[in-house]
């Protein structure tokens, strides 16, 4: 799944793929939050984190969870 994560006073977005569901992310994030001085943190597929201080963060897109289709898969 895509997850976009707007920083303030930043012009490009973090794009982060995640094995994680929309749950999960969604989780960490009300988490993040919660907490005093908090930071949001996210691993991508290749296990690599991304950490972002909750009072810079602009906005978090969660995409939809979804299969995608394998090859070319034309239909007739």
């Amino acid at each position: 799944m895509e997850v976009k994560i707007g920083v303030r006073s930043v012009h490009r977005e973090i794009i982060v793929e995640t094995d994680l569901s929309t749950e999960e992310v969604e989780q960490e994030l009300r988490n993040s939050l919660a907490a005093d001085r908090g930071v949001f943190s996210i691993t991508d597929v290749k296990g690599r984190r991304v950490v972002v201080p909750v009072s810079a963060l602009g906005f978090v897109e969660i995409g939809e969870d979804e299969s995608r289709p394998v090859g070319f898969g034309g239909t007739l």
